[in-house]
């Protein structure tokens, strides 16, 4: 059984699946450096909370890929199914379990600014966007609004982890006006990916319905909600450097 479903050349499918795989290694060896930073390494329960997130997200994929093979992603409603039974859960997560944990506020303000930013980096899977539009499947609105836009934030992102690592003069006030744009650029993708949607349904137009195929399913799934996360602990880490 061929396990990539989406309407593009398998070469694509497994280089855009490799891609996926570096945001979580990231965010676990951010973790890491946090635990070290503050001395908890010796904590045996602390000590493994950088493979619990693998573990985590691995697990977390796994569910997305499964969900996505059985269909029931790929219908329009409002709202998107994906979003009901991915990225929403995977919010409510980040925001009503990890931001209640004192470990992780501890990390937070001992993990370099600069680190977070860079992050960011994995933000080039915007390109597939626009890679999909030329196979055919995205409307070309929807595909350049994501693109290009995770494509900026993923390169500037690097020029500011830098700026911030040299603590260049107003390195903060660069941060904050990079966090913001990319913190518009990701609340644009879902609300063009919801209006498109929307169009569909009422028209008859060309869908993303794609994006709910594996492995581009994971785009949604992950990338809303971890970003809109990562960008709301640069607004916080920017606020405990003052």
């Amino acid at each position: 059984m061929n396990i990539f479903i989406n309407s593009v050349p398998i070469w694509v499918s497994i280089l855009f699946l490799a891609c996926f795989f570096v945001p979580i290694f990231m965010i676990a060896n951010i973790v890491k450096q946090g635990v070290n930073h503050l001395g908890l390494s010796n904590d045996s329960k602390v000590k493994k909370l950088p493979t619990l997130v693998l573990i985590f997200f691995a697990a977390y994929y796994l569910y997305v890929a499964l969900m996505s093979f059985t269909g029931i992603f790929q219908v329009n409603t409002l709202p998107p199914k994906i979003l009901l039974f991915t990225a929403i859960p995977l919010t409510l997560f980040y925001f009503l379990f990890v931001f209640r944990a004192k470990t992780f506020w501890k990390i937070l303000e001992n993990v370099k600014l600069s680190n977070l930013v860079r992050i960011h980096i994995f933000r080039l899977v915007g390109a597939f966007f626009i890679i999909g539009w030329y196979y055919g499947i995205l409307p070309k609105s929807f595909a350049f609004i994501g693109g290009i836009g995770d494509i900026f934030a993923a390169i500037t992102a690097i020029f500011v982890a830098i700026l911030i690592d040299k603590k260049a003069k107003n390195y903060k006030k660069i941060t904050l006006i990079w966090n913001i744009i990319g913190f518009w650029d990701i609340m644009s993708v879902v609300i063009s990916a919801v209006y498109i949607t929307k169009q569909a349904i009422e028209t008859n137009s060309q869908d993303i319905l794609e994006m709910t195929k594996f492995p581009f399913c994971l785009i949604p799934a992950f990338a809303p909600a971890t970003i809109i996360f990562l960008h709301i602990c640069i607004f916080k880490r920017l606020k405990m450097e003052k």
